[in-house]
Parts: structure tokens; C-alpha cells; sequence
């Protein structure tokens, strides 16, 4: 099943797990650093330019953001982690929001984790990484940013991230990303293609 992800539309913003809709269909989450270019990433999925709302500041995506491609087809853009000039307290309130949505969204299906290609497998990406490993989630590391390498360069980051994650022995595809080049974007929706195929399976 081709899902047309142009059509995807906002659905809802929430500050925490109670306030979402109901635990139904398949979601798939988008995380990342606050600089990786989440809302950028997705605005290119979808083909619309403010779906997602980019800016020059990162960690601007404070709240746990709801996209609807079809019903009981989700994608969600989860708070940033890392680097974000925001107070501690609310720092502090993100990462539980984020760890409270990871650990307990029964309809989650997979994890799309976004890295700077320049700046791959920080600290926080590999707890990302380790976390939807050891819930059993597959994960797409997208390598976003693709067009600021040499194509060689880039070829050559992807193979290091590839190696570099075997350790964590989990279902993990790796692929260069560029929201500018649109490369990557047909492997990103191959992907969340599969990922929501379950839904359909039981109509």
C-alpha cells in the first residue's frame, strides 16, 4: 500500500500522553536533535512548505505534534532533545513528555530518528537509538543535511553509521537525507509505507 503522504494534515498538539487522541491505528515518530531538521524533514515527506513548522531557532517544537497522512495513520513530531537555549524546567519538562511518549504509546510502530550527517550518533541519538532497540521498535535513521556532503563524503558517513550501529543488534536502516535535494525522500516513505502496512492488512 502507496500511502499519499501529501495529504497528510495537522491533527493536534499536545503537552503530554494524556492529552493526545486515542491509542489506536500506527504512529510513527520523527526525533531528533533540536538542530537535525525534524520539521524540515517532514515538511519534504509531505511536499507542503509549513506543515511542520521550521525555524532558525532550534527546539522551537515544544509540544508532541500530531500529523494525520490517513485515519489511524499518524506521524509525530516529537519535542527536540539536546541543544535548545530553554529554560532547565522546561528542558526537564520535554525529556519526560518525550520518555513518557516513548515508553507508553501502545500504537507506536517505529521511530524515525534524524542526525546531522556532519554530526552523527551524539550521546542522546544513541540512548534514542537504545531505547526504541530495547522496546522492540524499528528504527530509520535518516542523516539529514545530505547536500552539504561530497557524494562521496556522504557515501562514505553512511557506511560509518552503519557499522557503527551494528552493536546495537536491532532492526535500524540507515539513509542519507536531503530536504533540499529530496534525497532519501522515496526510502523515508517506502519505509513508513511498510510500517503502516499492518493497518491495512486487517481491514
Amino acid at each position: 500500500m502507496k500511502l499519499n503522504y501529501h495529504k497528510t494534515h495537522f491533527l493536534t498538539s499536545a503537552p503530554d500522553i494524556r492529552h493526545l487522541p486515542e491509542d489506536i491505528g500506527v504512529e510513527i515518530a520523527f526525533a531528533g536533535r533540536s538542530n537535525a531538521g525534524k520539521s524540515t524533514a517532514l515538511n519534504a515527506l509531505t511536499n507542503q512548505k509549513s506543515l511542520a513548522r521550521t525555524s532558525k531557532t532550534p527546539g522551537r517544537t515544544q509540544l508532541i505534534n500530531l500529523f494525520e497522512v490517513e485515519p489511524n495513520c499518524k506521524l509525530v513530531d516529537l519535542p527536540g532533545y539536546g541543544y535548545a537555549a530553554v529554560p532547565e524546567q522546561m528542558k526537564i519538562q520535554w525529556q519526560k513528555a518525550l520518555g513518557e511518549y516513548l515508553q507508553k504509546r501502545e500504537c507506536l510502530g517505529g521511530v524515525v530518528i534524524l542526525m546531522d550527517i556532519r554530526h552523527p550518533l551524539k550521546d542522546l541519538d544513541q540512548q534514542m537509538i537504545e531505547w526504541a532497540v530495547s522496546a522492540d521498535l524499528p528504527v530509520l535513521l535518516l542523516l539529514t543535511k545530505a547536500d552539504k556532503l561530497s557524494q562521496s563524503a556522504r557515501s562514505k558517513q553512511v557506511k560509518m553509521v552503519r557499522e557503527a550501529i551494528l552493536p546495537f543488534q536491532g532492526d535500524i536502516q540507515v539513509e542519507a537525507y536531503s530536504a533540499l535535494n529530496k534525497i532519501g525522500v522515496d526510502k523515508l516513505s517506502a519505509k513508513l509505507d511498510s510500517w503502516f502496512a499492518p493497518i491495512f492488512e486487517t481491514e
